[in-house]
């Protein structure tokens, strides 16, 4: 399968290097009489790289030196040297923001300056304006979830704090993707990417005029992916288009675009790496660090069944290859105009889509298989009678046939949670402002006054089950069996390998308006001294409902499985909710000369209750509160730059609280609540020098001291233990470089690069008794450039360096593993190579 995918995308690359060209020389004739764009970014880019170029957070096209906030721009070259393997990769070179990246291709981890969520409040944006309005829905997320890389993206904006809590909703931070658009130059590109996992990828753009006033752009991608864990099937398959349609005006332009995502999406959970009777006795010879994982083709046909609300019993059959299933089509529409100085800007989305979600998830720490086996015993007894005289293993739909002997393995068995969600989901925004500049007799003033709205909505079924599997990579279901004395089988503790039948059953629909107004003013006072101001103030009106459930017994005398499902009663819970929120910033800068400046800035971000309220039976509504601090020193010298920003972010509310795993019912319902507040405090480093042609370095250093504090329990556990401790899965030192040696080779250049990185210790649970080790990464890439050519090799994690991330978020939080190093957890992909070759045009 692997030979017919390579020889299909090479063959499609090099019809398509073909042909391309051509289509772009036919471009030249119209291109001939063509008028660049009149926009205020267009022209800021004929004096200043436009990698230094920001829109984000700004009331208009600055340079990144002359804005009071911490922001990188990445253009589409910076992206492809350095070759993330997913988006969390890629923020992971940008300071400030640690990443966990070992989920695959989506649903990674971002921690922003400190902030305890998995998602750091790093609102992800197409051209200013986010696919989806909140940051999270049913198992899918407008961050990566939506948000894919490929040769369509011109560049990617990064603000961390600063003014993004004015031009984004929940924002602490903003990634905004630049999509291309094209002008009067024809420009296209083609791209393989090869990769010893087997990754086989094909990447698409072309842009360029219709005829004088008119342009377009159109590109995407299509990959297969076996994965960095090789479940047996493919981990990634599909892909995503996007094209657009540019108008220029007389003082302006429209533009139209459309994009289509179908992706699939395999989700890595945490593995475990030692034997938790024994932590010092590794479960490599049987799930592999690197490579290792508990998907398994034998959870391509999973069986869950449930009573609906008329007591009628439904079966879903689910499939784990199915993975995340991402389907969503977007619509949007951007015109801007100048009248007199008075530029006025409308931005309208609409999205509509479908996420499928199956994942494999981690629960408990494998457990002796005797003792396991032990804990049924009596229920056993109970249920299939007093004749059972042992309980035994047996590989699954075998009917207790085909014995299986842990004790021949590694003496362990363990459970895990199959998650299935099904979600359809919708949103359209829409953004007006208009942006003007006042002379006065103090300076200018340079004004954007703006109004924001979304309509958007989710209706969900979530369900999850249990199941018993062997210690091993790929694992096989496992039946636990009663037995008679004389072998005969009495009944069944499990049933096909599930050891419980829906655990957790939610299905709720909510609906959510809003609208927000917002202003910023940056004021000029004298030349290099601005001050910096805005305001954002947002009003929610959610309606939705959520079913009720309760525990039922499906009735089969067989089986312990189906003793304790949950079950929908046919009640319906509706609730009404209308947060509000406002966010405000200020900041205040001085460049001492064109080279050296810095700046102060203060912002306040209120986070309301998300539209998951509407759909829960018993939400936690907590408005989130944080406030931001930075001071920063800014130095630019052509290729050279040195940006130092210090940090300050604390969270006051900070709702601790979490809902951990009941290895006893198999749900998440145990409630340990705690409230106070986070702080994080720290500096970020993000810099490049390159003292000559030949030689450069770059990379960003973050240093924090993440910490929770005057935290409050109302379950009785001693809120002075955690008090003081660092945050979750936060590491005080995180960081890369990545050295580059440029050498000519005739009219081309052979660029060889490293990126180092490394994340310091972090800790699985608030009272900080189990580590996550510190850790470092080294990889390596050489391209070549040859005229339109380019080929490069890239290796990550060279030396195979191990360290866990995430630990295992179901148990960890309030006791830890059990051990002073984690033994649960997400290890780093290993050694891995790939060979991408593009042609340019």
């Amino acid at each position: 399968m692997r030979v017919s995918h390579v020889r299909s995308l090479l063959l499609s690359a090099c019809a398509l290097a073909a042909t391309l060209p051509a289509v772009a020389a036919a471009q030249d004739a119209a291109a001939q009489h063509a008028e660049a764009g009149a926009t205020a970014a267009t022209a800021s880019d004929e004096a200043v790289d436009e990698g230094e170029i920001v829109i984000t957070g700004t009331a208009r096209a600055q340079r990144r030196f002359d804005v009071s906030y911490a922001v990188n721009s990445l253009k589409q070259d910076d992206v492809l040297r350095i070759a993330p393997k997913n988006y969390a990769d890629l923020l992971g070179t940008v300071p400030g923001i640690q990443v966990e990246a070992t989920g695959g291709e989506v649903q990674n981890i971002t921690r922003v300056r400190g902030i305890p969520t998995d998602r750091g409040y790093l609102i992800f944006q197409q051209d200013g304006l986010p696919l989806y309005h909140e940051i999270d829905g049913a198992f899918f997320n407008s961050g990566e979830g939506m948000n894919r890389f490929d040769l369509m993206t011109e560049r990617v904006e990064i603000v961390r704090g600063g003014p993004a809590p004015i031009f984004a909703s929940s924002a602490a931070a903003i990634a905004n993707n630049i999509t291309v658009t094209g002008d009067a130059t024809p420009r296209g590109r083609a791209q393989l990417t090869l990769g010893d996992t087997g990754l086989y990828r094909l990447d698409l753009m072309q842009a360029g005029p219709v005829d004088d006033n008119s342009y377009f752009a159109i590109g995407g991608f299509l990959r297969h992916h076996d994965g960095y864990r090789d479940p047996g099937f493919a981990s990634d398959k599909g892909g995503q288009i996007r094209a657009n349609f540019k108008q220029d005006l007389e003082n302006g332009f429209v533009k139209i675009s459309a994009m289509y995502v179908n992706d699939h999406n395999l989700f890595y959970l945490p593995i475990p790496t030692a034997d938790p009777r024994n932590p010092d006795v590794s479960l490599d010879p049987y799930i592999d660090y690197h490579k290792g994982t508990l998907n398994s083709p034998a959870l391509r046909d999973v069986t869950i069944k449930y009573l609906d609300g008329t007591n009628q019993l439904q079966t879903l059959n689910r499939d784990l290859a199915d993975g995340r299933h991402m389907r969503f089509f977007n619509l949007g529409f951007d015109w801007e105009g100048d009248f007199g100085g008075w530029l006025t800007s409308a931005k309208v989305g609409y999205t509509k889509g479908k996420s499928s979600f199956d994942a494999f998830y981690s629960t408990t720490n494998p457990a002796d298989a005797n003792t396991f086996a032990a804990g049924y015993l009596a229920a056993a007894r109970t249920a299939f009678g007093a004749n059972v005289a042992r309980l035994g293993y047996a590989l699954a739909g075998t009917n207790g046939a085909t014995a299986y002997d842990p004790s021949s393995a590694s003496g362990l068995i363990m459970s895990g949670q199959y998650r299935a969600v099904e979600a359809d989901f919708y949103s359209g925004q829409a953004d007006l402002s208009v942006t003007r500049k006042f002379e006065t007799g103090i300076g200018s003033h340079d004004v954007r006054v703006g109004v924001y709205g979304s309509a958007y909505g989710v209706s969900s079924l979530q369900v999850y089950q249990d199941m018993l599997v062997e210690v091993q990579s790929r694992p096989r279901l496992i039946d636990l069996v009663a037995y008679s004395a004389t072998g005969a089988v009495l009944g069944s503790v499990t049933q096909d390998g599930v050891l419980r039948y829906t655990t957790t059953l939610n299905q709720g629909d909510g609906d959510a308006r809003m609208i927000a107004l917002y202003a910023n003013d940056t004021w000029e006072i004298t030349r290099g001294l601005r001050l910096d101001a805005g305001i954002r103030r947002e009003w929610y009106d959610y309606d939705g409902y959520a079913l009720l459930s309760k525990e039922a017994n499906l009735g089969d005398p067989t089986t312990l499985a189906d003793n304790t499902t949950r079950a929908f009663t046919g009640a319906v819970i509706a609730r009404q909710l209308k947060p509000s929120a406002t966010n405000w910033t200020a900041g205040l800068n001085y460049d001492f000369t064109g080279n050296f400046g810095a700046y102060g800035r203060i912002s306040n971000l209120e986070v309301p209750p998300q539209i998951g309220v509407t759909t829960s039976t018993a939400p936690t509504i907590v408005k989130t509160k944080a406030r931001q601090i930075e001071l920063g020193l800014k130095a630019n010298f052509g290729p050279n730059y040195l940006y130092l920003t210090g940090f300050y972010t604390k969270f006051d509310p900070f709702n601790a609280s979490f809902v951990a795993f009941n290895p006893v019912t198999g749900r998440n319902d145990q409630a340990v609540p705690f409230i106070g507040e986070a702080v994080a405090k720290g500096v970020e480093i993000d810099g490049r020098i390159a003292p000559t042609r030949w030689f450069d370095l770059t990379g960003s250093v973050t240093w924090a001291d993440p910490e929770y504090r005057k935290l409050e329990n109302s379950a009785g556990a001693d809120p002075s233990a955690v008090n003081g401790n660092q945050i979750i899965r936060e590491a005080k030192f995180f960081g890369n470089l990545r050295p580059a040696v440029h050498v000519p080779v005739g009219d081309g250049e052979l660029e060889i690069a490293g990126r180092f990185e490394w994340v310091g210790r972090r800790y699985v649970d608030l009272f900080n008794l189990t580590a996550l080790p510190a850790y470092q990464t080294f990889g390596a890439s050489a391209s070549l450039t040859r005229g339109p050519w380019r080929i490069q090799a890239v290796g990550d994690n060279l030396t195979n360096a191990k360290g866990l991330t995430e630990g295992n978020p179901r148990t960890d939080q309030l006791g830890g593993q059990g051990a002073s190093d984690a033994i649960y957890g997400r290890p780093l992909f290993g050694r891995n190579f790939r060979l991408i070759v593009s042609r340019s045009w």
